[in-house]
């Protein structure tokens, strides 16, 4: 089985699913840069998967250590493992820089792994310059679905070249998880102090997920059910905008009807999805929305912002969900109201979530990895030019 190297900044529960589903065709070895994550909180566990795994920085985020040193350990475990192919977690970082560095000198081919698209932040000319110069030295890529495809092909990556499945969790343990505690549906609401009918948002407490807005939907919402008692709403997460989304909470009068629940660990995840009416996602700017993919697997019917980068793959308009402009308060109010109304289809929009996330699970991370590394091996060998090459050692040492 060929040596294949996959490497990501740090392992949470759903890249230990797509790697463990990508394992089963190649010899891997799975780098973690680090054992601890700047942006989330996992409880990482070092046991889980039956793959190879090595750990960079053990007890330290990835800005923790010198990037030279950094440097320097990648490419010691590049060296001890020879892979034939490397797939590396985008450019913009510097494991990125030392793996595309340790392969043009081994002339070992390489696959791109990338989420983002054209709109996700603001673009300017000389960036986009450079990141064109660095993904001409990959051989393909693998990412989330078309609209990160149609960023790559704009950075020159040829499209048949670019293949889907990136974003995936584990579907199998969530659609079960939730499956069984629904079945003692009344004990779990009293063990979380769960309300009888909420909606379910979950993200990290920062500008772009575009909570606040959500609130006003919300206090909208409440205010425009005539015919039926409104929902609760229960957002999991946590982050600096904790006390800015309290303060709104208090200027709306909607202490009573929402609860903070905490950032949660996957143990407990399944029970939020399970006893949830519905799944909102609000973002104004996502390079896809993994929780959404959770959401459906534990099959709840998603409302979903039309900035997020999942919307064409997973939301089927009237069949498992609706999209919405992240922007405009009364629009995500009115479709809260028509999916809480008592006889919208929520059992069979859900069950429609469950059939569409199906194909975009870890089973298809690990083709679009296959499919990537074929492309890779049997594609023209990158030639950087000598531009490529100065550009990237001033990369490297700047």
């Amino acid at each position: 089985m060929m040596p294949l190297v996959i490497i990501f900044d740090n392992f949470g529960p759903y890249h230990i699913a797509r790697l463990q589903a990508a394992s089963i065709d190649c010899d891997l070895l799975a780098i973690e840069v680090a054992g601890v994550s700047a942006t989330y909180a996992w409880e990482n566990d070092a046991t889980a998967g039956t793959f190879k795994r090595v750990t960079l920085v053990e007890q330290a985020t990835s800005g923790e250590v010198s990037r030279s040193e950094l440097i320097r350990r990648l490419e010691r475990a590049l060296e001890q493992f020879k892979p034939g192919v490397v797939v590396v977690p985008g450019w913009a970082s510097p494991a990125a820089w030392g793996a595309i560095n340790w392969c043009l000198r081994n002339r070992v081919p390489m696959v791109c792994m990338s989420e983002s698209t054209a709109w996700d932040e603001p673009r300017s000319g000389w960036k986009e310059w450079i990141k064109r110069k660095l993904v001409g030295l990959f051989s393909s890529a693998l990412v989330g679905g078309e609209r990160h495809r149609d960023y790559l092909t704009k950075l020159g990556m040829p499209g048949e070249r670019i293949f889907l499945g990136y974003d995936a969790v584990d579907n199998r343990y969530f659609h079960d998880k939730a499956g069984e505690i629904r079945k003692h549906g009344e004990e779990t609401r009293r063990q979380y102090g769960l309300p009888q009918d909420y909606f379910l948002a979950s993200a990290r407490f920062v500008e772009k997920k575009n909570l606040p807005r959500l609130l006003e939907a919300y206090a909208l919402y409440r205010t425009s059910c005539q015919t039926l008692a409104p929902w609760s709403l229960v957002l999991l997460g946590d982050g600096t905008f904790r006390s800015a989304l309290e303060s709104k909470l208090d200027e709306l009068g909607l202490r009573d009807h929402v609860l903070l629940s905490g950032f949660k660990q996957i143990a407990d995840l399944p029970a939020y999805y399970a006893m949830a009416g519905a799944f909102i996602h609000p973002s104004t700017v996502e390079p896809w929305g993994l929780v959404v993919n959770e959401a459906m697997a534990s099959g709840l019917p998603v409302l979903v912002s039309n900035r997020c980068g999942c919307a064409p793959e997973l939301v089927n308009e009237d069949v498992n969900g609706f999209t919405f402009d992240p922007l405009d308060v009364e629009q995500m109010a009115r479709k809260m109201l028509q999916m809480s109304a008592s006889d919208f289809p929520r059992l069979a929009f859900g069950k429609s979530s469950q059939k569409i996330v199906a194909n975009w699970g870890p089973e298809r991370f690990a083709l679009g990895v296959s499919q990537a590394v074929e492309a890779a091996l049997n594609g023209p060998p990158v030639s950087p030019t000598w531009v490529e090459r100065a550009l990237l050692r001033t990369i490297l040492h700047r």
